[in-house]
């Protein structure tokens, strides 16, 4: 079966679940949220960079949707994530043009330095930001309408699948087209891609253009879901559990950063209600786990299985003639 129907399939059994049980809600968009983060994230990992501080563009987002709507009550849900989406991609276009220079872990840790000045200023800028106890959104219309709080998130739990599976396609669009393929050519080898005509610099930026517009959408949607916005969605603990989802699922497939998340949250959900104490630990060592035995993430060892079936199937339906002498 092929992914976009499978994909199809698990949305609409994730629909149905989220409408049975009306609890199931918020842990589902929160986790999609998190798969949205990871995806962005994956566009950065396709290059071989690994960024720990990409959570600081969720949080430009999240901030964005609380100022907006505190400043402009009534103001439609829609536009809100849309606001806190290109405020995003505003911010990446500036740090972009700097952070894109470097690679391995000076990419990483330059991130990660921004991030952290991010954070440290939203937790001291009390008067604007509210500092650690963060800024309260009240709850926005959507579409149009005005909603009772069930209502809202079941219209939010919708709004976050068709994102999601709209981003997914966005995102495996992107890898499959040719700046796609020169960003990937950038992990094997960027000096041939150079001698080729390409420009390094200018594919890693719009790729992280990309990356940060997807982790956008994430934040926007966060903020809505919980309703309010504190400094903690943009710490460099946010930003590990975002890479730490995507190596789980693998960056071979922007299906790859919806395995890793609910991987993840499983994981997190059952370990904390049986081992308390111990569900960092037990994440850590599903991580290291996942990275010996599917190095490629679950969506590369997937991907492996279905090329070697491909190519079984392949030699059944045209089996080698041997010729035969007379």
């Amino acid at each position: 079966m092929k992914v976009p129907v499978l994909s199809l399939l698990a949305a609409l059994a994730t629909l149905v679940l989220g409408y049975t049980y009306s609890w199931t809600i918020t842990p589902i968009v929160i986790g999609l949220t998190y798969a949205i983060a990871a995806l962005g994230v994956s566009v950065m990992a396709r290059a071989g960079q690994v960024s720990f501080g990409h959570a600081m563009y969720s949080c430009i987002s999240a901030y964005t949707v609380a100022f907006l709507a505190r400043a402009m009550p009534g103001t439609d849900a829609l536009t809100l994530i849309l606001a806190g989406v290109l405020a995003s991609f505003l911010a990446a276009i500036v740090i972009g043009l700097f952070v894109v220079r470097y690679r391995g872990i000076f990419f990483g840790m330059l991130n990660l330095a921004l991030s952290m000045v991010l954070f440290a200023l939203l937790g001291k800028l009390y008067t604007l930001t509210g500092g650690s106890d963060g800024l309260r959104i009240v709850r926005p219309v959507i579409a149009g309408l005005t909603l009772e709080r069930e209502s809202f998130e079941r219209a939010l739990l919708v709004l976050t699948l068709v994102l999601s599976l709209a981003l997914a396609w966005w995102v495996q669009r992107y890898f499959r087209s040719g700046s796609g393929q020169a960003l990937s050519a950038i992990k094997t080898n960027e000096t041939r891609l150079e001698y080729l005509g390409f420009s390094a610099y200018f594919i890693m930026w719009k790729g992280y253009l990309l990356s940060a517009v997807v982790v956008g959408f994430s934040g926007a949607i966060l903020a809505l879901m919980q309703g309010l916005v504190t400094p903690e969605i943009g710490s460099w603990l946010r930003s590990g559990e975002f890479v730490f989802i995507t190596i789980l699922g693998g960056a071979g497939h922007a299906a790859g950063a919806f395995l890793g998340a609910v991987g993840f949250e499983t994981v997190k959900l059952v370990s904390a209600a049986y081992f308390p104490g111990l569900w960092q630990f037990l994440l850590g060592l599903t991580l290291i786990l996942v990275i010996f035995m599917f190095p490629s993430g679950f969506v590369g060892q997937i991907m492996k299985r279905v090329a070697a079936q491909n190519r079984a199937q392949a030699r059944e339906k045209s089996p080698l003639q041997i010729p035969v002498r007379n």
